[in-house]
């Protein structure tokens, strides 16, 4: 594993009973991005693959709108907490850099503020993994924050230490790793234009196998 995938296991591993407690009622204040959840419930078709699924508010959503929905994250602890704070949810650890799916199995794939810590270099083999892992004509969705900076978190949730960068994309530039990866744009929308730091989600439909 590489230097950046361990300090992002690792500071989830130290944050994820922290992590998971703030962000509890995250979803319940976010009703644009409900809308957009539910719009992907209705246009996927098969099992769904939530990545980099953190505390698994996003899986159980997706199920209780009826979804074949299962979890994969890189911190095992993360995947841990997540498996006892929703019993009957399936989780696994995996990571979407070599992402542990049988090609063209999934009906959809989402990544919600997950892709955020994947450098620039990556982001095309992750989104290939997504395009793989897919059928043909099944659905991405992508939530990211939006800018031209990437930065780097030593510390959060609580005070714990952390080591990750995060890295802001513009939707345009999102939209443009996904059409090389295979993906055909149907939407970007933009959450809070005004905010200090925005957030995006694109969603897009994979084309035949590459």
């Amino acid at each position: 594993m590489t230097s950046w995938l361990s300090d992002i296991r690792a500071s989830y591993d130290t944050v994820a009973p922290s992590y998971a407690a703030q962000l509890r009622d995250t979803l319940a204040g976010k009703p644009h991005l409900r809308s957009l959840l539910g719009l992907f419930a209705e246009l996927t078709d098969g099992r769904v693959a939530d990545i980099g699924s953190g505390p698994g508010w996003v899986t159980a959503h997706l199920r209780t709108l009826g979804v074949d929905a299962f979890g994969l994250d890189l911190s095992p602890e993360m995947i841990a907490f997540t498996r006892s704070a929703h019993t009957g949810v399936p989780f696994a650890v995996g990571s979407m850099t070599d992402l542990p799916v049988p090609s063209g199995s999934l009906g959809g794939v989402l990544a919600i503020w997950s892709l955020i810590h994947i450098p620039d270099a990556v982001l095309p083999t992750v989104l290939t993994h997504f395009h793989r892992a897919l059928r043909p004509g099944g659905v991405a969705l992508v939530g990211f924050h939006v800018g031209d900076v990437t930065t780097c978190k030593t510390s959060g949730y609580g005070g714990h230490p952390m080591h990750v960068h995060i890295h802001r994309r513009r939707p345009a530039t999102m939209s443009a790793f996904l059409r090389t990866a295979g993906f055909t744009i149907e939407s970007e929308t933009l959450f809070d234009p005004d905010a200090r730091v925005p957030v995006a989600v694109v969603i897009a439909r994979a084309g035949q196998s590459q």
